[in-house]
């Protein structure tokens, strides 16, 4: 029986079983050329973000200078490995998600955040528009204890923004990805991959929301 209560999130012992191996995906990103599975190069940094359906917040992405790779996938949850159908019912516990492979000497944390709060509403909990689901819940989870607090600092930059323009509290889960359900990110079938470059007219329900953000650097 399909899970009906998708805006709530499920236990662990609720979690479909899931398999033991990895979705195939090609390992080369459509638009950038560079490698979508690491080991990453020294210097760069990981941070996985989402916000709402993950076609358009990987565009968003891989479209910032400093951006070395991006790819999509499922994080937050239990199920391992999990297809998107099982994301889809809410019984994984996982969010899409975007894996941002990124130089931190051109690309900020906070720039990147820039991207992510004014690309989609962090105030609405477990939705985004008409996507409905704790797979469409804001999401930033964090690798290291320096993006961590750049983060929340960040968080409650634009939570200030948002109260002077009388716009509700951000709900957006922020933690390290130990943290984060099982603490491992999945990726998603290969078609998912670069999909608004391989399919131009696509869903997207991404864009400027409520007000703007500043980023420090």
């Amino acid at each position: 029986m399909l899970f009906s209560r998708k805006t709530e999130m499920i236990r662990p012992d609720e979690a479909l079983p899931g398999r033991d191996t990895p979705m195939p995906v090609s390992g080369t990103h459509v638009v950038l050329g560079t490698p979508t599975v690491g080991p990453w190069p020294d210097g760069t940094e990981v941070i996985h973000l989402a916000m709402g359906c993950f076609w358009g917040a990987e565009r968003i992405m891989w479209q910032l200078p400093g951006v070395y790779t991006t790819a999509v996938g499922y994080m937050g949850g239990w199920t391992p490995n999990p297809t998107y159908e099982e994301t889809c019912t809410a019984r994984t516990g996982h969010t899409e998600s975007v894996l941002v492979v990124f130089d931190p000497a051109v690309l900020s944390v906070d720039t990147i955040m820039q991207a992510f709060w004014e690309n989609h509403d962090p105030t609405t909990a477990n939705r985004q528009g008409n996507d409905i689901g704790t797979q469409y819940r804001s999401a930033v989870f964090t690798n290291t204890p320096e993006q961590l607090a750049a983060v929340q600092t960040s968080r409650e930059r634009y939570q200030r923004a948002l109260a002077a323009g009388g716009y509700g509290t951000i709900t957006t889960q922020i933690c390290d990805v130990s943290e984060a359900g099982d603490g491992v990110w999945y990726y998603a079938e290969d078609y998912h991959q670069g999909y608004l470059h391989k399919n131009p007219g696509g869903y997207c329900n991404h864009g400027f929301c409520q007000v703007g953000y500043t980023p420090t650097a």
